[in-house]
């Protein structure tokens, strides 16, 4: 199955976990650390990261920071804080998935199948793709931006977003399929997230009136270059 790395300070947790995940065949890591983590992560190159943020030393979100620094592996986020702001942040820092504590070992290697499977089949098939949509340009591959010439300062997510937006100009992208293309499967319903991106989005651009990234309400959002009247507007993928 897959190589797992989990980085948690509760040393009952770890042995659950070890043992539930080995018994799906997965091989299991362990650091009680962030450090330790981040060290292990360097030399074990694992498939999936599962990071708790209340760590004894470093923070989870500077954890997850550092590990987008240099690999691209997969990171599921588990904690016992609900707070929205919390789970935005650490999906901001490039975590692909947010378990809170406490959490069924079924929803937890379902997660893990769920994060190997969008990061095998990758975020669209366009990632050699540079693509144009009026004044805004995005390198795919590499995962910059411009705007006008002058690049944008993106999160990991932020510009998966753009990219999705980009990548179906001109088509109404609905909360789902820009949800589950960005985040996978487990948060197709969670368009609050959307939400707050999108905003961020729009101030980056300059477009808070929505004048590019135009809404369809109640149902998702549209990348254009000009404006256009709502009959040009078609589902991506029709």
């Amino acid at each position: 199955m897959a190589k797992v790395l989990v980085i948690d300070d509760d040393p009952a947790l770890l042995r659950a976990i070890r043992l539930g995940l080995g018994a799906a065949d997965h091989e299991v890591i362990t650091a009680a650390t962030g450090q330790e983590g981040l060290n292990r992560a360097l030399h074990s190159s694992p498939e999936v990261v599962v990071l708790d943020l209340g760590l004894p030393d470093i923070d989870g979100l500077t954890v997850c920071h550092r590990l987008r620094g240099w690999s691209e592996v997969p990171i599921i986020v588990l904690s016992a804080t609900r707070t929205e702001d919390r789970k935005v942040a650490a999906l901001d820092e490039g975590a692909d998935d947010y378990v809170t504590k406490p959490f069924g070992m079924a929803e937890l290697e379902a997660r893990i199948r769920a994060v190997l499977r969008h990061r095998r089949a990758g975020p669209g098939d366009e990632q050699d793709q540079s693509v144009t949509v009026g004044p805004l340009t995005l390198d795919i591959a590499r995962h910059a931006a411009d705007l006008d010439g002058t690049p944008l300062e993106l999160t990991a997510k932020e510009f998966e977003v753009l990219a999705y937006l980009a990548t179906h100009a001109g088509k109404v992208c609905t909360h789902q399929m820009i949800l589950m293309a960005v985040w996978g499967n487990s948060f197709g319903r969670e368009a609050r997230y959307l939400h707050e991106y999108v905003h961020r989005l729009r101030q980056k651009l300059g477009d808070e009136p929505g004048m590019q990234i135009k809404t369809a309400p109640g149902i998702g959002y549209t990348l254009t270059e000009a404006e256009q009247s709502p009959a040009d507007d078609k589902p991506a993928g029709s």
